[in-house]
């Protein structure tokens, strides 16, 4: 990933904090007769290895996983972005541009079929995900024939994190005064990813402050 300095963001707890509050992720990978790539959810279990470890599975028709075994993977998880309109500096030759937060994390792929350690995941996907519920739906509400035809239906995959990259792209390279500007026209927006942006972009101006989240 081009990162320029002014965007780089090597913090391993802000990265993997991305990684869990944007955690549909694209897998790409690369197949004899080209690259393949798959966009499912991934978790992240951050006390397994140095740097972490990703958790996820796929439907067992997707051809992908058969030639994952040992090969090296990308995950992309894309954090808010938001489109960024020169007009709102109120200068001359300006650009438009956008701002957005990104990780990109690869590391080599363990293929996961033994039932107990496939029903484990997803066991972990379920809790992850319907944990913030009001009430949240439990795996054992389901006949357990219909789970093992599900897991019939997956194939699980681990990968152990060998490298990340962060890119925080807030307008870091521009003054403070073309910021504030930036982010007052962001404001005006009603949109989600354009009011996360805003407010990454202001946490960025405050005096001692910690790089922020996405």
């Amino acid at each position: 990933m081009y990162t320029p300095s002014s965007f780089v963001e090597n913090d391993l707890s802000i990265l993997h904090s991305c990684i869990e509050q944007n955690s549909f992720a694209t897998l790409i990978t690369t197949e004899p007769s080209g690259p393949a790539a798959s966009h499912l959810p991934l978790l992240l279990d951050r006390s397994a290895g140095p740097n972490g470890t990703l958790i996820g599975h796929m439907a067992r028709a997707n051809p992908q996983w058969k030639n994952l075994a040992g090969k090296e993977a990308l995950a992309i998880f894309q954090g808010p972005r938001a489109y960024i309109s020169p007009a709102w500096l109120q200068e001359r030759n300006v650009v438009p541009t956008w701002n957005y937060v990104a990780v990109h994390v690869s590391g080599n792929v363990q293929i996961v079929e033994e039932p107990t350690a496939l029903l484990d995941i997803v066991r972990r996907y379920v809790e992850f995900y319907e944990s913030p519920m009001p009430e949240p739906w439990q795996l054992d509400s389901t006949e357990p024939d219909f789970t093992a035809s599900l897991l019939n239906a997956i194939v699980g995959f681990t990968i152990e994190v060998a490298s990340l990259e962060g890119k925080w792209k807030l307008s870091q390279n521009h003054n403070e005064g073309r910021r504030q500007r930036l982010i007052k026209g962001l404001k005006t927006r009603s949109d989600e990813n354009s009011t996360r942006i805003a407010e990454l972009m202001q946490a960025t101006l405050l005096p001692d402050s910690q790089t922020p989240l996405a």
